[in-house]
């Protein structure tokens, strides 16, 4: 286990697991996916009303928890890339905008300096 950034981990393992994340994104993304969730909703429901053993209905919850948590898990690593590439894509337009404005206004360069977080020149 590690406390890395999904997008700086490296490793072969990464590559598969980003790819797949990335699928389960796209699939929980659908139309398609959320008719699937809500007539699971409506299946609970309906197991509710018929009655049936306990044992059922706790496999039932179960289940669906456990769904949930796969779920969040694959979504959040998704979501974790896709922020820290749209970081790194803002601080390369931040240090163009400096590397533009170097030589014109020094406060400017300044804020974006501190904005990428560098200090001096490059």
């Amino acid at each position: 286990m590690t406390t890395d950034h999904p997008a700086e981990r490296d490793g072969a393992g990464h590559d598969r697991f980003a790819a797949f994340s990335d699928r389960a994104a796209n699939v929980t993304s659908s139309p398609l996916f959320y008719l699937l969730c809500v007539l699971l909703v409506l299946g609970t429901v309906v197991l509710h009303l018929v009655h049936p053993p306990l044992s059922w209905l706790i496999f039932a919850g179960d289940v669906m928890t456990s769904v949930s948590l796969l779920l969040l898990a694959l979504l959040k690593n998704a979501e974790q890339r896709d922020t820290h590439a749209v970081q790194r894509k803002l601080d390369a337009i931040a240090a163009a905008l400096l590397e533009q404005r170097e030589g014109t206004n020094q406060e400017a360069a300044e804020a974006l300096r501190r904005a990428i977080g560098t200090t001096g020149k490059r």
